[in-house]
């Protein structure tokens, strides 16, 4: 009870974060410790599992794709998606510098956690890393699109693409949907409960986890080292993402303080009070990232020795 229990606490950590533009739930399942695990399970669900479902023998697919693992951290998921809605959105509206900051926390302790999964002084982990870290900085940089009216084949595009990115350490899935302009429509489907739209994205990421996750388990199986190294530099390219202190920028490139944090460039404490005329926190900032580190530490401590 106690293993199952923690996993489904991974699970909701997963759901808040990807809900979060900016924040990606694949980030969190590499600082908790389930990343592999959930790559080999959901890349298990191939040709033979389907046999197995429609020959009924699905104790066997059960066992072969991690079934329970999967169940509860796909439970915990949804369960984080769902207090997202008022706890992870309200400290995103009301205290998005602390919060930001205490991400930075949890990034910046995996990182250095996870810094043991490859040899630094290798050249080609090394280069894995930059790549890494200049994909996640390629991304970031890309401002947010708008659209309205967005056909179902558009859709079903944008939520294959932002599947793939969720489950990357470092690249939001939420501001994919952003960039393709689809965000907003699929916040107002689920509302909605526009079934339509919903089967159509739901089914776009199922395939996309599929697929995705394959090729990222054979990264894992035949070059560990290069895969973990370009990972966690996608972990700490994220960093740029969750800098703290963002002004707004209009579509003219005027900086203002609008209420919106969705087109942003970031800036340092000092100007961010020029700027905006808010309290930059500096001090609540660094005590945030104390604390993000702090938890990690110790949940490394804890539970070093099991993944989930």
């Amino acid at each position: 009870m106690k293993s199952a229990m923690l996993l489904f606490l991974k699970g909701i950590a997963m759901g808040m974060a990807d809900a979060v533009p900016g924040v990606s739930g694949g980030t969190i399942a590499v600082i908790t410790r389930v990343y592999e695990k959930l790559i080999f399970s959901i890349s298990a669900v191939d040709a033979t599992a389907i046999r197995l479902l429609f020959s009924g023998r699905v104790n066997q697919l059960w066992i072969r794709i991690n079934g329970t693992f999967l169940a509860l951290l796909a439970a915990g998921v949804l369960t984080g998606l769902l207090i997202s809605a008022n706890t992870v959105l309200f400290l995103l509206t009301n205290h998005f510098e602390l919060l930001m900051a205490f991400f930075i926390g949890l990034v910046l302790a995996s990182a250095w956690l996870l810094k043991s999964k490859f040899d630094c002084r290798d050249i080609s982990n090394l280069g894995s890393l930059v790549i890494g870290i200049i994909i996640t900085l390629l991304v970031s940089v890309i401002s947010p699109n708008s659209m309205q009216n967005a056909s179902l084949f558009y859709i079903f595009l944008s939520g294959w693409i932002a599947i793939c990115a969720m489950i990357l350490p470092g690249i939001s899935g939420a501001f994919v949907l952003l960039i393709f302009g689809v965000y907003e429509t699929l916040l107002t489907a689920l509302i909605e409960i526009n079934l339509l739209v919903i089967t159509v994205f739901g089914t776009a990421c199922i395939g996309g986890l599929i697929s995705f996750s394959r090729i990222i388990s054979w990264v894992l199986k035949h070059h560990y080292e290069k895969g973990y190294s370009f990972l966690i530099g996608m972990l700490m390219g994220s960093i740029y993402a969750l800098w703290p202190w963002k002004i707004t920028v209009n579509p003219q490139g005027v900086e203002n303080s609008g209420e919106t944090i969705l087109q942003t460039s970031n800036t340092l404490p000092l100007n961010y009070k020029m700027v905006t005329g808010n309290d930059p926190l500096i001090l609540g900032v660094l005590l945030s990232v104390i604390a993000g580190l702090t938890l990690i530490l110790v949940f490394n401590k804890l539970f070093a020795s099991k993944a989930g």
